[in-house]
């Protein structure tokens, strides 16, 4: 029986998340009302995953965060509200060892109950399954604004991909549980000439993915940005998509543009890798496209990357070593997709040796 810990200090929070864990089966579950609760009690109860509030008295979910994975470490889910100060909080606690986060309902829970109650149990089953991966140190800030200087004269010709004049060359990403953390590990590491666009499917609620590119933008040599409108796709630039939609790729009047739709309801997960991938491959050759899955539970991309792979792109999944949770790029690895399966601190290595050539 696996052990959690759910702390919040709304007395109703703790009775209704306890109540779905304890209806499901297989939970131990115990509660904590604010932050120096939380501490006390993850060395004594030692749960195998924790549910942490953010905004709590006493000790708030942030400090108690980083004095958890200083004493001892444990799968943490951080419950967020879905605000841009709730979105800021959690890529904090992101960035401080947390694996996932689970947006907290507005009004009175028992209006989206069963919704509620899905997310929570994907969300702790997943990190039940997370590897804890070491804080990375952010680049220093004049750092970044020194490459981002460097990008405009680097990218002043228009780079192509062999093989076509018409489109350029595009790397896909998608990525889900684990993945505010890993694409910051990775995205940093694009140089500033790197030539071709980026296009993340980041599995995320609507409310936090602007944030999420905002921050991304600060730490990158490229411009980072998210796709809530129809938008030219450039080199020199990486695109999120907006939570809550889809991206795809269209052609209007002759050129590739990215756009935002409303969520296809025959996939799970959202923004879409799956279809993002199909997009591409309706719209750019094959050997044009690179395409990279990592971190995430569930299959999302494989089918669509693994047909990268087989009309003639490549392909890298994250390794296993790597991957908070070895769920995505397992599926493009069973399917005989991966071109390529490299833990996350040698994929931008390979991508810059891929889009040389």
């Amino acid at each position: 029986m696996k052990k959690v810990l759910i702390v919040d200090d709304s007395a109703l929070m703790r009775r209704q998340l306890s109540t779905m864990l304890q209806q499901a089966g297989g939970f131990l579950v115990r509660t904590a009302r604010n932050g120096a609760e939380a501490v006390a009690e993850n060395l004594s109860f030692e749960p195998d995953v924790i549910t942490l509030d953010v905004n709590m008295p006493e000790m708030d979910g942030i400090t108690a965060l980083s004095l958890i994975m200083a004493q001892r470490p444990v799968p943490v889910v951080m419950v967020s509200s879905l605000t841009e100060q709730g979105a800021l909080a959690t890529f904090e606690a992101l960035n401080l060892g947390a694996v996932d986060y689970l947006p907290k309902p507005g009004g009175t829970i028992s209006l989206s109950i069963d919704q509620i109650r899905d997310e929570l149990l994907r969300k702790v089953n997943a990190a039940l399954k997370a590897r804890l991966q070491p804080r990375k140190a952010d680049k220093p800030a004049g750092l970044v604004q020194r490459m981002k200087a460097e990008r405009a004269e680097a990218l002043s010709r228009p780079a192509r991909m062999p093989g076509t004049s018409r489109f350029p060359g595009l790397v896909l990403i998608g990525v889900s549980t684990g993945g505010p953390r890993t694409l910051e590990e990775l995205l940093p590491s694009l140089p500033a000439d790197f030539p071709f666009p980026v296009l993340i499917a980041q599995h995320m609620p609507a409310a936090f993915t602007r944030s999420f590119a905002e921050r991304l933008n600060g730490l990158c040599a490229l411009d980072v940005v998210e796709v809530s409108a129809p938008m030219a796709v450039e080199s020199g630039h990486i695109y999120i998509g907006k939570g809550g939609a889809d991206m795809l790729l269209v052609e209007r009047a002759g050129r590739l543009m990215v756009i935002a739709k409303p969520e296809n309801t025959q996939y799970l997960w959202h923004p879409s890798a799956e279809l993002l991938g199909r997009s591409a491959l309706d719209h750019v050759p094959a050997e044009n496209l690179i395409g990279v899955l990592l971190t995430g539970m569930g299959y999302d991309g494989a089918d669509a990357f693994a047909e990268i792979k087989r009309r003639g792109g490549r392909t890298i999944a994250e390794s296993e070593d790597s991957a908070v949770v070895f769920g995505m790029p397992a599926e493009l690895i069973a399917r005989g997709g991966a071109s390529m399966v490299l833990p996350i601190e040698k994929v931008a290595a390979q991508l810059g040796l891929w889009v040389k050539r």
